[in-house]
């Protein structure tokens, strides 16, 4: 073939490759969620200071793998409630808060595309997070999230500064398009300074407004959601759902596929819309013990989409092999956490165990109570296990144990409350909490086996962090009577009358002051509304903080259950307790 052939078939090739390629096409790609990750980026538990299984960085090294098969063709994408969990952010959020966030390192270093915010990343308050937004370098959605007095408009103007409603991503030419939007419940939470000068959209309206936005304004062949917030349940009232992602993927046709989290359970299954299309909806839970993937495969013919193949999958991560250059990478912050977690604090004369605070008084949940009276003067503690299964153990104790005996950077607040509101809040505790025993073989507790596997029920019916008990007042919990009555307070606990009629100081949490679990609004009936009105003291700092603070000022703590409240009658529920006792924990 001569040199003047050659150029005239080299360009007839060139002219006629674009033209195959509109005629046939085939473009496969993955897409890699984790979700709820709260801290757990290292293969070590900073509370329990041992070995951890899953994380991120074990999830890294799957990633790693699927990249070298997937290439450019591979988006990972996270779902929020990144800052706040294992001691290692509080350390980086709070400690050491002029160096760059250890989540926006950890997000950076993994290079994450896309990255919606969560509830716990708005619960640090406006320091952290607006540090950590400038930080993290992929896109950080919230197309709900907007500015206060912002007109309704899909916009992204209205979007709160430095997020964006949806990210626009390109694989093999395939236009992609994420829309991201958390829960709107967090002002039934968290108190309004945290999450001041923003507002959280109702999720059904703010999908429609932008699908419709990017459908004619980015024309992309993908639209997924990326969502932190559950399927469905929760929070419910006349305004919005706390977990709406099913309630989205029905009412709201141009969704691919959404991607969730929040309720820390793992989904994988298919919703139709209400234009009779199927959108995949799936979960991979928290904690980096799984993450969830989709598998695409889009055929073109001409230059038309004409076929979409998506396949959800969940996949265990626990046991992938670590990835030993990424815990190089952090070693310097990884030992920093560990010297801060294991500087000693006080010493306690017993052992505390969170599994006695469901069958009675313990000395895990009597310690926060009579901690919380000391540090507020409050005439009554309020206060809910916030752990299933947590142990300090006798001996010395260090800031690692204070995550164990407080999860959450709650504040610390005093309300004033009636004696009946007090009765009625614990009334609905209490019913979330315990079955009615209509004989003496009866659960006392209301369990349910398909929560088993859900992270913030465990075996139970409801969140086991709203079962409130209190301390300052003496009552008994009749399990046989009906919901609504089964609490009967008989007197203050120094011995004085306890008064439906009378106002009281009752400490307790920013979450639960603030509305959450709506014990306070559904169950003692005070309007959410007033609930500010009644507050008369709030802590600048976290509870956390003011409990560990009081523990070194003691030196030496010996932790003891009171005796203020039981259930009855007895010769049924002590039976009941063992039964159910060994059910949840075994012997």
């Amino acid at each position: 073939m001569n040199k003047i052939t050659l150029i005239a078939f080299t360009l007839t090739v060139s002219f006629m490759l674009p033209a195959l390629g509109q005629t046939s096409k085939t473009v496969r790609m993955k897409v890699i969620e984790t979700s709820d990750v709260h801290g757990h980026f290292f293969p070590y538990d900073f509370m329990e200071k041992k070995p951890l299984k899953g994380t991120l960085s074990r999830a890294n090294s799957y990633i790693k793998k699927e990249r070298a098969t997937y290439g450019e063709n591979l988006l990972l994408i996270d779902n929020g409630d990144i800052l706040q969990g294992q001691p290692c952010v509080y350390w980086s959020n709070y400690v050491m808060p002029t160096n760059e966030n250890l989540a926006a390192s950890v997000i950076n270093y993994m290079q994450y595309d896309a990255e919606t915010v969560g509830n716990h990343d708005i619960e640090p308050g406006h320091k952290v997070y607006d540090k950590w937004i400038r930080e993290v370098r992929c896109p950080l959605l919230g197309a709900n999230i907007v500015k206060a007095g912002s007109d309704g408009i899909a916009h992204p103007k209205n979007i709160y500064n430095g997020l964006q409603p949806y990210s626009v991503h390109y694989v093999d030419g395939v236009k992609i398009c994420i829309i991201g939007m958390l829960t709107p419940a967090i002002p039934n939470w968290l108190t309004e300074n945290v999450w001041k000068g923003l507002e959280f959209e109702e999720m059904t309206a703010c999908a429609r407004k932008w699908v419709k936005y990017v459908k004619e304004v980015e024309r992309p062949d993908l639209i997924f959601g990326l969502f932190h917030s559950g399927k469905d349940g929760g929070i419910v009232t006349d305004d919005y759902e706390e977990n709406a992602t099913a309630a989205v993927a029905r009412e709201v046709p141009g969704f691919d596929i959404i991607f969730f989290g929040h309720d820390h359970q793992v989904h994988n299954e298919w919703i139709t819309d209400k234009e009779g299309r199927q959108v995949l909806i799936i979960d991979p839970s928290c904690y980096v013990k799984n993450i969830a993937e989709a598998e695409i495969e889009l055929t073109y013919e001409k230059g038309h989409l004409v076929k979409k193949d998506i396949k959800g999958k969940i996949v265990s991560v626990l046991d992938e092999e670590i990835d030993e250059e990424m815990i190089r990478h952090f070693q310097p912050q990884i030992d920093g956490a560990k010297a801060y977690v294991g500087r000693k604090i006080g010493t306690f004369g017993a052992s505390i165990y969170t599994r006695d605070s469901f069958f009675g008084n313990s000395a895990f949940a009597d310690l926060i109570h009579n901690l919380q009276l000391q540090i507020t003067g409050a005439d009554i503690s309020i206060a809910a296990p916030l752990s299933f299964n947590a142990v300090i153990k006798e001996g010395e104790v260090t800031v690692a144990d204070m995550f164990k005996l407080y999860r959450f950077e709650n504040l610390l607040l005093v309300l004033r409350m009636t004696g009946e509101e007090i009765r009625k809040h614990l009334e609905m505790s209490y019913d979330m909490w315990t079955n009615q025993m209509k004989s003496p073989d009866d659960h006392i507790l209301l369990l349910n086996e398909q929560t088993k596997e859900d992270q913030q029920r465990t075996g139970f019916k409801y969140y086991t962090f709203n079962f409130d008990s209190a301390c300052g007042i003496d009552y008994e919990v009749d399990v046989t009577k009906p919901d609504g009555e089964k609490v009967r307070i008989l007197q203050m606990s120094d011995g004085t009358p306890f008064d439906e009629k009378k106002w009281y100081k009752v400490a307790m949490n920013s979450y639960r002051a603030n509305g959450g679990g709506e014990l306070l609004t559904h169950g003692a009936g005070i309007p959410k509304d007033s609930l500010s009105s009644r507050v008369l003291y709030c802590s600048e700092l976290d509870q956390r903080h003011y409990l560990m603070e009081e523990i070194e000022r003691q030196k030496t703590v010996n932790p003891k259950a009171n005796t203020n409240w039981k259930f009855v009658p007895e010769a049924w529920a002590q039976p009941a307790i063992e039964r159910d006792r060994k059910l949840l924990f075994g012997k």
